[in-house]
């Protein structure tokens, strides 16, 4: 997903996203161990994912925290 469409949600969707990725990787990573992973870059696409997504998060934050001290 790209971070302009990450930025046309609201803050809970994003962190639902989140989770969703993280159970996608978890239960990757057991298929991983019992050699059943198809698509290994599939990996690296969630991970980026996730990071994405907390980025998004942590610039509103900050956008939130600089608007307050001004």
């Amino acid at each position: 997903m790209k971070s302009q469409e990450l930025r046309q949600l609201t803050t809970e969707e994003i962190g639902k996203r989140i989770e969703e990725n993280l159970e996608a990787l978890a239960t990757m990573k057991f298929q991983k161990a019992t050699s059943q992973v198809e698509n290994t870059s599939k990996f690296t696409s969630l991970r980026k994912d996730i990071a994405r997504m907390k980025t998004v998060i942590r610039e509103r934050e900050l956008d939130k925290s600089n608007v307050a001290a001004k």
